[in-house]
């Protein structure tokens, strides 16, 4: 039998390598662990979703604090923020998640951690900074780098991305977000919360485009109200250098418009890292949208596994997690389990929030699937009415046999309150168990009940039941009846 270095060798120290990595070094696996930077935790850590809730968190407190009197209280006069101090406490709290994703801690559980760039010599083999390792089994764990748009001039202005935003010194006093996604709209939200003058260029025609549009809509009104402007179907033409910032060329309705601003982030989406991993030389399949594996997360290449953002697929950092999971079973058990992302769930951290499960609308349509759909408006709840949060709603979509098809909710703490809808859809919880469970009152998680309920009340307090009772126990009817 051929002998390797390792058992199992992953590249990439993210959610999905730092998964695997951990789970199959506490089972007893020689593993190898290889991250290009100098630190692990991967772009959710350094520059994806620790940075950008802990600014969330900063600007909402700040929109609050400004808008003291909605809650009844007297106004506030605010000093200008110090972008400094911001990125200083968001900073703060990446180095305390650094420790739980430390090289100190891997080394604790058992797993070699190296640093360097790493490219395939074979199948088996592969080199970094001067050394050559080899390993039974691969896994692929790079992840993704936002996109390079094709437009003439963004390469010479000096633009941001997710990579760089948080490490502004000063405040932009203007700011053009190019990309009306959850990374675009989160950040114009959040600087136009700390004073910053916002506008999103969108060449979609609604903000969050994969999302229904009666959902979008919510989230859109609530950034138009907070001043952020708006220009959606514009498709960029030019990015050039102003006097004082840079200027952006955009074309709408066969009309070209210039805008302004003092800096420019482009939001546009991310592309897997494959660029110097030398996968030929591995026989390895890809293309521009990623990795290419089956249900088991195997490439071309049965011993070598691929997981995370490098598939090109569901770019979240919980399907990074959920796949390393998948590659554990697989390459360390040898059992054949395969993904499934039925009911995979993600949300957009705007104020408010929007959170799905599932099929939504556009995806049942889509799919030529009948439905019914059933909703409860967070302006019937009232911990929200109690917390000045009454705008959105929750969306239950069930198919023709009335079983879920997906669930949106768009509304403070959509994130939270779809966690009910993970567990209760993937354990195949009925709507009725759900509509009598006692939720603590008042909560806003009583919208799950209440919308679950309408379901059944539509049944339950039909014509045909009062008739029924009516006629076995001589119940007389309605006591009482308004004009």
């Amino acid at each position: 039998m051929t002998k390797y270095d390792y058992d199992i060798g992953v590249i990439g120290g993210g959610a999905a390598g730092l998964t695997v990595a951990a789970g199959a070094s506490q089972l007893g696996v020689k593993t190898l662990l290889i991250e290009k930077e100098p630190r692990l935790g991967g772009d959710c850590l350094h520059f994806g979703c620790v940075p950008s809730k802990s600014l969330i968190k900063s600007a909402s407190v700040f929109h609050q604090m400004r808008n003291a009197s909605r809650y009844g209280l007297p106004n506030v006069k605010l000093s200008p923020v110090d972008m400094s101090q911001v990125n200083a406490h968001i900073q703060s709290v990446i180095d305390i998640i650094q420790v739980h994703d430390s090289e100190e801690r891997f080394c604790r559980l058992g797993v070699k951690v190296e640093f360097g760039q790493a490219e395939f010599v074979d199948e088996h083999v592969v080199e970094y900074g001067g050394k050559r390792v080899s390993a039974r089994t691969w896994v692929l764990a790079t992840g993704s780098a936002p996109v390079s748009l094709p437009i003439s001039g963004l390469e010479e202005v000096g633009y941001m991305t997710n990579e760089d935003v948080f490490r502004l010194d000063e405040l932009p006093s203007s700011l053009i977000v190019v990309g009306g996604g959850p990374i675009g709209c989160e950040m114009a939200q959040s600087f136009s919360r700390l004073g910053t003058d916002v506008r999103i260029l969108q060449r979609n025609c609604q903000v969050l485009a994969v999302e229904d549009e009666d959902m979008a809509e919510v989230v859109q009104k609530n950034l138009m109200a907070e001043g952020i402007k708006l220009d959606l179907c514009a498709h960029t033409q030019e990015v050039r250098k102003g006097v004082d910032g840079v200027e952006v060329v955009y074309e709408r309705d066969g009309v070209e418009h210039v805008i302004k601003a003092d800096k420019l982030l482009v939001a546009a989406g991310r592309a897997p890292r494959i660029k110097g991993l030398k996968l030929e030389n591995a026989g390895v399949e890809y293309d521009k949208h990623g990795v290419k594996t089956d249900l088991r997360l195997r490439t071309s290449q049965k011993h070598i596994f691929a997981a995370g953002d490098v598939l090109g697929k569901h770019q979240f950092t919980h399907a990074a997690g959920y796949e390393g999971g998948i590659v554990i079973s697989n390459a360390v058990f040898h059992l054949p389990r395969k993904v499934d992302y039925k009911w995979l769930p993600w949300c957009t951290y705007t104020e408010p929030e929007l959170a799905s499960i599932g099929m939504n609308e556009k995806a049942a349509n889509k799919a030529g699937l009948e439905y019914t759909v059933w909703e409860e408006h967070f302006a019937d709840n009232d911990r929200a009415q109690a917390e000045c949060e009454p705008d959105g709603k929750i969306k239950l979509i069930l198919d023709k046999k009335e079983k879920p098809l997906g669930v949106q909710i768009v509304g403070v703490h959509a994130g939270e309150l779809a966690a009910e809808w993970v567990v209760a859809l993937n354990s195949r919880i009925g709507l009725s168990s759900l509509a009598s469970s006692m939720h603590p009152y008042p909560t806003v998680s009583e919208i799950n009940k209440r919308v679950a309920g309408k379901v059944l009340s539509s049944k339950l307090f039909s014509e045909k039941v009062r008739k029924t009772l009516g006629y076995i126990f001589d119940y007389k009817g309605r006591a009482c009846t308004l004009d």
